[in-house]
C-alpha cells in the first residue's frame, strides 16, 4: 500500500472510531435517563463504569489524529477534518460526562419513588440524542445544511427545558423530600440541555471545517 492510500485508510479509520464513540455516547445518555426513569441503581452504576471506555476512545482518536498530522503533513482542508475529529471526540467525552452526572442523580434517588412518571425529561433526552446523531452525520457527510439545522432543534430543547423548569419549580412546597427530588430533576434537565449545546458546538465546527467561516448556532 502506498503512502497516500495508507493515509486515506487511516483517515477513514479515524472517522469510523468517531462514529463508534458517538454511538456509545448516544446509548450512555439514553440509558442514564432510563436509569433515572426506573430509579435503577444497577443500571446507573453500569453507566458510570463505562465512562472509562469513553475516555479510552477519546485518547485513541487524539493519538491517531496527532499521528496523521505529524507523519502525513495534511493539506489545510484535511487538517480541518482531522482537527474537527479531535474536537468532536472532546465534545463526546463531555456529553458522556453528563450521562454519568445523570446516573449519579439516579443513584442519589435510589430507594425513592418518583413524584410522577417522567415524560418530558426522556423526550428532551431523545431530542438531544437526535441532535447528537445529526451533528456527527453532518461531519462525516460534510453537510453544512444538516449542521445549520441543529440551531432550530436546539431551540426546541431550550423551550422544553424552560417548560420543565417552570413545572418543577411550581411543584415545590414544604416537603423536603419532594423538593430534593425536584431539584435533582432540574439538574438532570440542565445536563440534557448542555448535551444539546455540545451538539451545536459540533455543528459550528462542521460549518467552519467545510467553509472556513465561523457561524454561531447558539443565538
Amino acid at each position: 500500500m502506498d503512502t497516500r492510500s495508507s493515509y486515506h485508510q487511516s483517515l477513514d479509520e479515524l472517522q469510523l472510531e468517531l462514529l463508534a464513540m458517538g454511538r456509545l455516547v448516544e446509548e450512555q445518555i439514553r440509558q442514564s435517563v432510563e436509569s433515572l426513569k426506573l430509579v435503577d441503581d444497577k443500571l446507573a452504576r453500569e453507566i458510570i463504569e463505562t465512562d472509562d471506555t469513553i475516555d479510552s476512545m477519546l485518547m485513541k482518536i487524539e493519538e491517531r489524529s496527532l499521528k496523521l498530522i505529524a507523519l502525513q503533513q495534511p493539506l489545510a482542508s484535511d487538517l480541518r477534518i482531522i482537527g474537527m475529529a479531535m474536537k468532536i471526540a472532546v465534545d463526546l467525552e463531555r456529553i458522556a460526562d453528563h450521562a454519568v452526572d445523570i446516573a449519579k442523580v439516579a443513584l442519589r434517588m435510589a430507594g425513592d419513588s418518583l413524584i410522577k412518571p417522567l415524560v418530558d425529561i426522556p423526550y428532551m433526552a431523545e431530542l438531544a440524542i437526535d441532535m447528537l446523531r445529526e451533528s456527527i452525520r453532518s461531519y462525516t457527510e460534510h453537510d453544512i445544511q444538516r449542521a445549520a439545522a441543529l440551531a432550530e432543534k436546539d431551540d426546541q430543547v431550550d423551550s422544553l427545558y424552560s417548560k420543565i423548569l417552570s413545572e418543577l419549580t411550581g411543584m415545590m412546597g414544604s416537603d423536603l423530600r419532594v423538593n430534593r427530588q425536584l431539584t435533582h430533576l432540574m439538574l438532570v434537565s440542565h445536563y440534557i440541555e448542555r448535551v444539546a449545546d455540545h451538539t451545536t458546538n459540533i455543528g459550528e465546527g462542521v460549518i467552519y471545517m467545510v467553509t472556513g467561516k465561523r457561524k454561531d448556532l447558539n443565538v
